[in-house]
């Protein structure tokens, strides 16, 4: 079930994320879509798209951290 644009994105990453957080999270969720569609690749028993969900997680919080209720980018 990947995601074509940002639009179809879950509404808790929709209405938390800036637009380019929500473009990350959304690349790398198609990417661990395809990547771990073998259960063999995934951690104990988690199903595809929990998977991909983490690292899609995990990607945005390279760039962006939350500053109270808000995610920012990171300043380097």
């Amino acid at each position: 079930m990947p995601y074509n644009s940002n639009s179809e994105l879950p509404a808790s990453v929709r209405n938390n994320l800036p637009a380019h957080a929500q473009e990350i999270y959304r690349k790398a969720f198609n990417s661990a879509w395809d990547e771990y569609s073998d259960p063999k690749d995934r951690r104990g028993h988690s199903g595809r798209e929990e998977t991909a969900h983490k690292v899609a997680w995990a990607a945005v919080k390279e760039e962006y951290h939350k500053e109270a209720d808000k995610w920012v980018k990171i300043k380097s």
